[in-house]
C-alpha cells in the first residue's frame, strides 16, 4: 500500500495544477467500489487499491485544505492527508455496508489531527481528548467571536469557550496563549558576541561512562538472547522470533496455518518458550550448546 505512487503538489503554487490532476480520477459507482475493495481484500490487488485511492484524492484535498489556516504546508496537509486515506482504504470493510468515503473522513482528519499538533509545537500540546478538542475549537470559536486578534482573552469570553467546550477555565487560558507564542528558535542569537540560545542551555545528556555503559549491557543482553533463542527447538524458535521479536508481529492464526495446528497451540508454544528464554537471560549465562 505505501508504494502507490500519487500525485503531488509542488508547493503552495502547484495547488492549482494538483486540484486539476486529480479530476482526472473518476469517482466510483458504488458496486465498482464494492468489487475493488474485495479484490483488495482477497487478492492483495494493489490496482485495485490504487484506483481506491485515487478515486478519494479529491476528498482528501478538501478536508486539507480546510486546515490550512494553522500556517502549515498546504502540499504538507495534503500529503498527510493522502497518508490517512491509505490507512483508511488498507482497512476498509465493504460488506459493513457504508461507502469508503464516509469511513475515510475519520481517518484522513485524525491523520490531519495528528500532523497538525506534531508540527504546533516540538512539545506536545495536549494528549487528552478535551485537549485536542479545545485546541482545535478554539480558533473557531474565537473567530465567530471575533476575537482572533485580540490577544489574551477577556474573563466573560474565557467563560464562554469553557462552557462550551466542557473545559476548565484555566486550559483555554493556557491553550491560548499556547497558540500564540508557537515555538521559538534555539537559533536565536542573544547578545553581541554572536551566541546563540542553544550554546547557553546545559548538556543534560547522560556522560560518555554512562553511554559506554548502556552500550554494554545492550550488547550483553543481545548476546544473551541470542544464546537463548539457541537453546530453543526450530520450531519454538520460529514462533518466538515472529511473535516477539518482528516489528510487525505474526498472528496466532498465520503460524497456525503455516505449522498446521491450531492458535492455541501456537499461543502455549509461544508461552513456553518466552519463559525458556526469560530463565535463561535472568540467570545471567547461557552454557554453549553441544
Amino acid at each position: 500500500m505505501s508504494s502507490i505512487a500519487l500525485p503531488v503538489v509542488d508547493g503552495d503554487d502547484g495547488l492549482t495544477k494538483y486540484l486539476r490532476d486529480i479530476r482526472a480520477f473518476p469517482i466510483l459507482e458504488i458496486e465498482e467500489e464494492f468489487m475493488l475493495a474485495r479484490r483488495w481484500i482477497d487478492y492483495g490487488d494493489t490496482e485495485a487499491a490504487h484506483r481506491l485511492v485515487t478515486s478519494h484524492l479529491r476528498l482528501v484535498a478538501k478536508i486539507a485544505i480546510g486546515y490550512r489556516h494553522y500556517g502549515l504546508p498546504v502540499a504538507d496537509l495534503i500529503s498527510e492527508g493522502n497518508i490517512g486515506l491509505m490507512r483508511a482504504v488498507k482497512k476498509f470493510d465493504p460488506e459493513r455496508g457504508f461507502r469508503l468515503a464516509t469511513y475515510a473522513m475519520w481517518w484522513i482528519r485524525a491523520s490531519l489531527n495528528e500532523f497538525v499538533l506534531n508540527s504546533w509545537s516540538l512539545v506536545k500540546i495536549g494528549t487528552l481528548a478535551a485537549q485536542k478538542k479545545l485546541f482545535f475549537n478554539l480558533r473557531r470559536i474565537k473567530s465567530r467571536l471575533h476575537l482572533l486578534e485580540s490577544g489574551d482573552l477577556a474573563p466573560e469570553d474565557v467563560a464562554t469557550i469553557a462552557r462550551e467546550l466542557s473545559v476548565s477555565e484555566h486550559d483555554v487560558v493556557a491553550m491560548n496563549r499556547r497558540m500564540a507564542a508557537r515555538d521559538g528558535s534555539l537559533n536565536l542569537q542573544v547578545g553581541e558576541n554572536g551566541a546563540e540560545i542553544q550554546d547557553l542551555l546545559a548538556d543534560e545528556s547522560d556522560n560518555q561512562e554512562i553511554r559506554y555503559g548502556q552500550q554494554e549491557e545492550l550488547t550483553k543482553g543481545r548476546a544473551l538472547i541470542q544464546q537463548a533463542l539457541d537453546r530453543l527447538g526450530e520450531r519454538e524458535r520460529e514462533i518466538f522470533v515472529e511473535r516477539r521479536l518482528r516489528d510487525d508481529p505474526a498472528t496466532l492464526e498465520e503460524l497456525g496455518v503455516r505449522y498446521g495446528v491450531s492458535r492455541e497451540r501456537i499461543r502455549q508454544i509461544e508461552v513456553k518458550a518466552f519463559e525458556k528464554v526469560r530463565s535463561l537471560v535472568q540467570a545471567g549465562f547461557v552454557p554453549a550448546t553441544a
